[in-house]
C-alpha cells in the first residue's frame, strides 16, 4: 500500500426514473434523481512516469481490460497525451450489477483523482464529456451534486434534497439492464416531469401522511418488468415494502427505502432476510471529491 493514495467514490441511488422516449441511436430518453450516498469503493492510485496503466489486484468477474477504471485511466492518458502511468487498485464494497453505480462511480473517481494526480488541470466540463464516453451514469458522479437528469443522464441540474436515511437490500441476482431495456412490456412513453413538481412532491411526502399516494406519480418503470423477470427482486421489494414507500434503484437489483433517522433504518435493516444483502446510508449533499 506504500505510496498509494485512497480516493472515495460512493454509492447512488435513483429516487425515481422514468423513460420518455428514445433517440434515433436506440438510447433511451429518461428523467431521473440521483442521489449520493455515504456508502463507498475506495480507489488507491500510485501515479508512476513509465506511461503504463495496470490493475494491482484481481476484482471478481472484472476483467481488467473491462475494469471502467483502467479504461477511464486510458481514455485521460489518450485524450491529454500525457506521459504519466498509473497503477490501481479496487476495494469494492458496493455490489456489482446492483443499480447502484459502482462501475460508473469508479471510474469518475479515477478521472476526478488522476486530473489531479497527473496535474492535467481539465476543467470539469471537459471531465463530464470524457465521462459520458464511458458510460450514461459516469457524468453524474463527475458533477458532484445530487441531480435531476435528463437525457440519457448527463443532462443535470442540481436538485436539494432533504437529510434522509436509506436501507438499501440487494438480492442475490444480476440484472441484465440491456435486457430490461429491450423488453416489449417496458413502459418508454410516461409523460414528461418537472423538477419542482418531484421537489414539491418530496417535501409533502415529508410531512403528510398522504405522501404515499401523492409520491406515487414518481416511479421506477424498470421495477414492473425487473420483478416480473426476476422473483428474487420481487420479494425483496415486496418485503421492504411493508415498512414504507420502497423503490428499485435503477435497473436493479438493489431497492431501497428511505427512512428519516439511522435508528429506524438500523431496525429495519436488522429484520431483514438472512439471504439478501445490503446496508444502511446516510444520502450526501455532495461528492466527497467535489473540490477536486
Amino acid at each position: 500500500m506504500q505510496d498509494f493514495q485512497p480516493f472515495l467514490a460512493p454509492a447512488k441511488i435513483n429516487l425515481f426514473l422514468h423513460i420518455v422516449g428514445k433517440r434515433a441511436d436506440g438510447y433511451h430518453l429518461l428523467q431521473t434523481v440521483f442521489r449520493l450516498l455515504d456508502y463507498y469503493d475506495t480507489i488507491y492510485l500510485k501515479p508512476t512516469d513509465n506511461r503504463e496503466i495496470k490493475r494491482t489486484n484481481d476484482v471478481q468477474g472484472v476483467p481488467e481490460e473491462q475494469d471502467l477504471c483502467i479504461r477511464a485511466a486510458k481514455l485521460l492518458q489518450q485524450h491529454t497525451g500525457s506521459t504519466r502511468g498509473v497503477e490501481i487498485m479496487v476495494e469494492k464494497k458496493i455490489p456489482m450489477g446492483g443499480g447502484l453505480g459502482g462501475g460508473s462511480s469508479d471510474a469518475a473517481t479515477v478521472l476526478l483523482a488522476l486530473n489531479q494526480l497527473w496535474q492535467l488541470n481539465l476543467s470539469r466540463k471537459e471531465l463530464l464529456d470524457l465521462g459520458l464516453k464511458l458510460g450514461a451514469d459516469v457524468p453524474f458522479f463527475i458533477y458532484g451534486t445530487n441531480a435531476w437528469a435528463e437525457g440519457i443522464g448527463e443532462q443535470l441540474q442540481p436538485i436539494d434534497l432533504k437529510d434522509a436515511y436509506y436501507v438499501v437490500l440487494t438480492p442475490d441476482v444480476h440484472v441484465s439492464t440491456a435486457e430490461i431495456f429491450a423488453n416489449k412490456q417496458l413502459t418508454k412513453d410516461s409523460n414528461p416531469q418537472i423538477m419542482s413538481s418531484f421537489s414539491r412532491v418530496a417535501e409533502l411526502s415529508a410531512t403528510s401522511s398522504a405522501g404515499g399516494n401523492i409520491k406515487s406519480e414518481f416511479t421506477n418503470s424498470l421495477e414492473k418488468v425487473v420483478c416480473s423477470l426476476y422473483p428474487k427482486v420481487s420479494d425483496c421489494l415486496s418485503w421492504l415494502k411493508q415498512y414504507g414507500d420502497a423503490r428499485m434503484s435503477g435497473s436493479g437489483a438493489s431497492v431501497f427505502l428511505e427512512v428519516a433517522n439511522k435508528e429506524i433504518a438500523n431496525k429495519i435493516f436488522s429484520a431483514k432476510p438472512e439471504s439478501v444483502r445490503g446496508f444502511v446510508a446516510k444520502g450526501l449533499n455532495q461528492h466527497p471529491l467535489i473540490g477536486l
